[in-house]
């Protein structure tokens, strides 16, 4: 913790409040589409922000955090992980989110449960290498590109298929389904719209790969509206990020 315990309940009372108006706006999103809160899982999106946030996220409930820079969340989750398991607490569920690069992977395998951006066959090597290192189990969503511009990440939708059967292929590797990023700009309804059709046929070759992780702070209103089991939720929850110098 920060040492603090004054700051940390101060925090925490922050954390507490935006953490229920998420809640508030999932509830109401799932109304709105006649869904469960029950089958959407909130995953709290820690980058940049210090472990102590995460312990202070974990003491009100929250089990899923995403990170995307492989050194912070490896050097930030270690630590997190030993003052949870010294203080008998239950464990977290890390989820990867970001463009990860092949010579990263097998790293990231080590200490990440789920990684989300998987988006070509090298990656998908390189994590298996990882896991079998590990010897661990990971848990995998495709990552799809819904603009075409495969530059920032995510395999083209009509390629998603070759890449599901390379993932299927791996021992180590469990494909969970699919994650993607509204393009700025873009109308988030008919990109989730989109990304639901790929899960679709996805599925139906692998029952099992039934997550669709869709939808963050600005847009998770409509990630719900188009099965998102999963939302990335930062900003919305933690405020602003720190300034990094």
């Amino acid at each position: 913790m920060t040492g603090d315990a004054a700051g940390d309940e101060v925090r925490l009372a922050q954390l507490r409040d935006n953490l229920g108006a998420v809640h508030d706006r999932i509830a109401r999103g799932c109304a709105e589409a006649g869904r469960d809160p029950a089958e959407v899982t909130l995953v709290v999106v820690t980058k940049y922000f210090p472990a102590s946030d995460v312990l202070l996220l974990h003491r009100l409930g929250v089990r899923d955090f995403g990170e995307n820079r492989d050194q912070e969340a490896g050097e930030k989750f270690r630590e997190v992980r030993q003052v949870l398991s010294e203080a008998g607490e239950p464990d977290l569920t890390l989820h990867f989110i970001g463009q990860l690069q092949s010579n990263k992977a097998p790293h990231v395998a080590g200490y990440a449960d789920v990684v989300e951006s998987v988006d070509r066959v090298k990656l998908v090597t390189a994590l298996a290498k990882g896991a079998h290192s590990a010897d661990r189990h990971l848990q995998v969503l495709l990552q799809v590109s819904l603009d075409g511009d495969t530059s920032r990440g995510g395999v083209l939708p009509e390629d998603a298929m070759t890449l599901a059967d390379s993932v299927a292929a791996q021992g180590l590797l469990e494909l969970r389904g699919v994650m993607a990023v509204a393009p700025l700009g873009a109308d988030p309804d008919e990109a989730f719209a989109r990304l639901h059709d790929v899960a679709d046929g996805i599925r139906a070759r692998y029952p099992q790969a039934g997550w669709i992780s869709a939808g963050m702070s600005g847009d998770l209103e409509a990630g719900l509206r188009h099965g998102a089991t999963h939302l990335r939720v930062g900003t919305a929850i933690l405020g602003s990020r720190p300034s990094l110098l």
